[in-house]
C-alpha cells in the first residue's frame, strides 16, 4: 500500500538525488556552439534539468511555496543567470516553466525580463514547419520540417503559463496553435496513443514509434495545460476528449508491475520508470479533477507503487531510459541506454506530490 509516510519519505529523497546526479563522460554530445552537452548534471541547463526544475516547481507549490524548495530554485536561477544563458532552442526552452511559476507567485524583476525575452524570441525567431509548428530544433542538430512530442512539453506549457500570469494572450493563443497542430500529425488514430514524431520533408512519422515517455509528456501536458492558463472552449474540449482517448489506450498497456514499456504496445521493450511516472501523475491528478473515472485512479495508485520501488536509498530512480532522439526504426527505442537523469527524479516528483493529495482523499 502507497502510505502518505512512504511517499513523504521518498519525496525527500528525491529532491535530494537531484543534486547527486552527475556527467561522468559516458556520453559525447558536443553542442552545435562547440561547447559541451550536459543532459545529466543538475546546474547544467538544459531539457532534463528544466523538467526536473518543475518537478520541484510543483512540489513548492503544493507544500504552500515552501522556503527551503524556494531557496533551491531561487539558487539554480540566480547561478544560472549569472553564468549567461545558452541559445534559444525548443529543449533550452524548457527551463523557462519553472522560473515562470517563481516568477508568478513573487514577480521579481531580475525573472520576468528574461522570460519576457525569451517568449518574445520564440514567438519571433524559433524556426516553424508547415502549419506553424515549432520544429524541434535542439542544442547539438538542427531538425528541418520535423515535430515531435517533446516540443509541447519543453515550449508550449511554457508560453500558456507565462501568457497566463504576464496578461499576454496571444502567448496562450500560441501555445493552443502548437497544441492543435502537433495534435493533427502525431496522433495514431489507430489507438489514441502518440507517435514521437512527424516529418515535413518525408510526410512520415519515422518508426511509428508509440514511445512511452513522449506519451507521458502528452499525458502531463494534457492534463496540466488548463490549470496553466485559460484555454478557449473549443480547444479546452477538443484537448480533454484527446486526453480521455489517449488514456483509453494506455491503461491496457499497464504491466502487471505496474509499469509502462518504453514503447508501448511491444511486449519485448523494457518497462521504463520515467514514463510510467509521467502517466501516473496525468492519472492521479486527472482523477482528482473529475476528467477520468476510477480505473484512471486505480492504475495510477499501482503505477505509484512501481515508481516508489525504482527509488534507491540515495533517492536516485532507476529504470530511466537516456534523452531518446527520434528514431527511424523500433530497435532504437529498445537500445536506449538506462541513465538516472533529472527528468527521471522529476516526473517521479510529480507522481508523488499528486499521490499524496490521493492518500489525503
Amino acid at each position: 500500500m502507497n502510505t502518505q509516510a512512504h511517499i513523504a519519505q521518498a519525496l525527500e529523497r528525491l529532491v535530494a538525488g537531484l543534486g547527486t546526479l552527475r556527467d561522468e563522460g559516458r556520453y559525447h554530445e558536443p553542442n552545435l556552439d562547440g561547447s559541451a552537452g550536459d543532459y545529466i548534471s543538475f546546474d547544467s541547463w538544459e531539457w532534463p534539468q528544466g523538467v526536473g526544475l518543475y518537478g520541484l516547481a510543483q512540489l513548492w507549490l503544493a507544500r504552500g511555496c515552501d522556503p527551503v524548495l524556494g531557496k533551491i530554485l531561487t539558487g539554480w536561477y540566480d547561478r544560472a543567470l549569472a553564468r549567461g544563458l545558452p541559445s534559444m532552442n525548443v529543449n533550452t526552452t524548457a527551463p523557462m516553466l519553472a522560473l515562470t511559476l517563481l516568477w508568478r507567485e513573487g514577480r521579481q524583476p531580475r525573472y520576468g525580463a528574461v522570460l519576457d525575452d525569451w517568449a518574445d524570441r520564440l514567438l519571433r525567431d524559433a524556426p516553424r514547419t508547415p502549419l506553424g509548428g515549432f520544429q524541434h530544433d535542439v542544442s547539438d542538430r538542427l531538425n528541418p520540417g520535423e515535430m515531435w512530442d517533446d516540443t509541447l512539453f519543453m515550449v508550449a506549457l511554457f508560453l500558456a503559463a507565462y501568457g497566463e500570469a504576464a496578461g499576454r494572450p496571444e502567448l496562450v493563443a500560441e501555445a493552443e496553435r502548437q497544441f492543435l497542430v502537433h495534435a493533427q500529425f502525431l496522433t495514431d488514430r489507430e489507438t489514441g496513443l502518440w507517435f514521437h514524431g512527424w516529418s515535413f520533408e518525408g510526410r512520415h512519422s519515422f518508426g511509428r514509434a508509440r514511445w512511452a515517455r513522449g506519451n507521458a509528456w502528452i499525458t502531463v501536458c494534457l492534463v496540466d495545460l488548463p490549470q496553466l492558463c485559460t484555454l478557449s472552449s473549443g480547444v479546452a474540449c477538443y484537448l480533454a476528449d484527446l486526453l480521455t482517448d489517449q488514456v483509453a489506450a494506455l491503461l491496457p498497456l499497464q504491466a502487471d508491475s505496474g509499469m509502462w514499456r518504453t514503447l508501448l504496445d511491444d511486449p519485448t521493450s523494457y518497462e521504463e520508470t520515467s514514463a510510467t511516472a509521467g502517466i501516473a501523475y496525468g492519472l492521479l491528478k486527472g482523477a482528482r479533477l473529475g476528467l477520468g473515472g476510477p480505473e484512471w485512479r486505480a492504475a495510477g495508485n499501482r503505477a505509484i507503487g512501481a515508481v516508489l520501488a525504482a527509488i534507491d536509498d540515495q533517492g536516485v530512480v532507476g529504470g530511466v531510459s537516456y534523452g531518446t532522439r527520434m528514431g527511424h526504426d523500433l530497435q532504437h527505442y529498445r537500445d536506449i541506454p538506462i541513465q538516472p537523469t533529472g527528468y527521471g527524479q522529476s516526473l517521479a516528483i510529480l507522481a508523488l506530490a499528486e499521490a499524496c493529495k490521493e492518500t489525503d482523499r
